[in-house]
């Protein structure tokens, strides 16, 4: 298996969300030996956060933020970056909220979806998302 990187900019908004499954319709069909779980589960942790980082943003001036998205023979990543305020989260103490919640659970999927999930905010936001690759692929 080759390493591709395929990226994504633009500003944090309803088209960004579009991009980001278009580039991962690129990814998966440039890669068919990738197991079907493992592009459900990566899609599902992607969108989620490119998801949250654009709601966050519509309350604020315009954001600007990019993906990259790659694989290797290991395992599939997301990294994404943009130019908000730093956000105040502690993945650590993340957990689903009530069935009844409205909101809330795009973190939550994330994590139990990957296998690593990092988020640093210094000059803006980096979130790492990583999902080895099942032994089947």
């Amino acid at each position: 298996m080759s390493v591709d990187g395929l990226r994504v900019e633009g500003r944090a908004d309803d088209g960004f969300i579009d991009d980001v499954h278009h580039v991962l319709d690129l990814l998966w069909s440039s890669h068919p030996e990738v197991d079907e779980e493992d592009r459900t589960l990566f899609t599902l942790a992607v969108s989620e956060i490119a998801t949250n980082i654009v709601e966050h943003a519509r309350a604020r001036e315009e954001i600007s933020m990019s993906l990259d998205v790659s694989i290797d023979d290991t395992g599939l990543r997301a990294v994404f970056a943009d130019d908000a305020d730093p956000a105040l989260i502690d993945l650590r103490n993340v957990s689903m909220p009530d069935v009844d919640a409205e909101s809330g659970r795009g973190l939550a999927l994330a994590l139990a979806t990957l296998d690593e999930l990092e988020h640093s905010g210094e000059g803006g936001n980096v979130w790492r998302l990583t999902r080895r690759l099942s032994r089947g692929s």
